[in-house]
């Protein structure tokens, strides 16, 4: 399976170093130097990681080839992709963002709330994107209080969310 470890950001410096926006648990395993990536859109790489380095908890990665601030501007927004085994060192509380896209959003009492529709990495915290059953996007912080279960297999999440998050919001009883 194809996955998504990182977006490539703005330049470091003016020798090819680029920071990245990690969306991966493994940085240092998956941009271990002479790794190849492979990129979208496609015609940007393959990119081979010639170094990686952490900067105050930045990582700073330069690639084979990529040698000045110019090169590595034309590289910004890039997705690195690479595949992964999901069966392999798999995790009990650990998902792909693409495990979770469809799965039916429900309360703690059993009401449908909505689809899972995205999963967003954040550096502080990842966020369930739930489509509500009102077709409003409603951004629910990925941690064990507001999302207690995750049952892939049985095609559902369930969510204890702050009261009002799935409510109407004022004006939307008449379609204002």
């Amino acid at each position: 399976m194809e996955y998504v470890v990182a977006r490539i950001g703005r330049p470091h410096g003016v020798r090819g170093e680029v920071t990245l926006e990690l969306r991966t648990d493994a940085p240092d395993e998956r941009f271990a130097p002479g790794t190849l990536l492979r990129t979208d859109p496609p015609a940007r790489g393959p990119l081979t990681v010639a170094s990686a380095r952490w900067h105050t908890g930045t990582l700073l990665v330069t690639f084979t080839g990529v040698d000045d601030r110019s090169a590595v501007e034309a590289l910004r927004d890039t997705l690195l992709l690479t595949d992964v085994d999901e069966d392999a060192g798999a995790e009990e509380d650990a998902w792909y963002p693409h495990q979770l896209r469809g799965l039916a959003a429900v309360g703690v009492d059993g009401t449908a709330l909505g689809t899972v529709a995205d999963l967003l990495t954040g550096t502080a915290q990842d966020l369930l994107v739930v489509t509500g059953n009102d077709g409003r996007e409603v951004l629910v912080p990925f941690v064990e209080r507001l999302v207690p279960t995750v049952d892939v297999a049985g095609g559902r999440v369930v969510l204890d969310p702050p009261g009002g998050l799935f409510a109407e919001l004022p004006g939307d009883e008449d379609g204002a």
